[in-house]
């Protein structure tokens, strides 16, 4: 399934609302765009919508953050620009999170996306405040 939207910054969590009703099964979700283009906006706006209330920020440096929610679920957001080769995502046991049942976002996902079935989605900039995004699942 394809979904394009086209949105501005005011309309986020309208879309990960949308994002989350059009893929109620899926835990994982890869996230591409060029830098600048919203990966982690989008991602923050979904982490709200699932009830995660400390304070969110990309895991460039850290490669993998841990939220919880309040009903105590585990949320986690990777961001794997940093990591050359799947044997770096092996060494730090990404494969343990993706498939512990939890919601996975995961920002610069090349490395690993042909490895776990997901949802990916593409964030296009359209202008300064508003972007394209495509939706789909990655094995259908």
């Amino acid at each position: 399934m394809k979904t394009a939207i086209i949105f501005g910054f005011d309309e986020l969590e309208q879309v990960a609302s949308q994002l989350l009703e059009a893929y109620p099964d899926d835990r994982i979700f890869y996230f591409k765009g060029e830098l600048g283009a919203g990966k982690t906006t989008l991602i923050k706006s979904l982490c709200n919508l699932l009830g995660v209330s400390e304070g969110l920020s990309s895991p460039t440096f850290s490669i993998i953050n841990e939220y919880e929610t309040a009903d105590k679920k585990i949320v986690y957001h990777a961001d794997l620009y940093r990591l050359k080769n799947i044997d770096e995502a092996k060494a730090i046991g990404l494969d343990e999170y993706l498939n512990s049942g939890n919601y996975c976002f995961i920002e610069w996902p090349e490395l690993i996306e042909s490895y776990f079935d997901g949802v990916s989605i593409e964030i296009f900039k359209v202008n300064e405040m508003s972007r394209k995004l495509v939706s789909f699942k990655t094995r259908d």
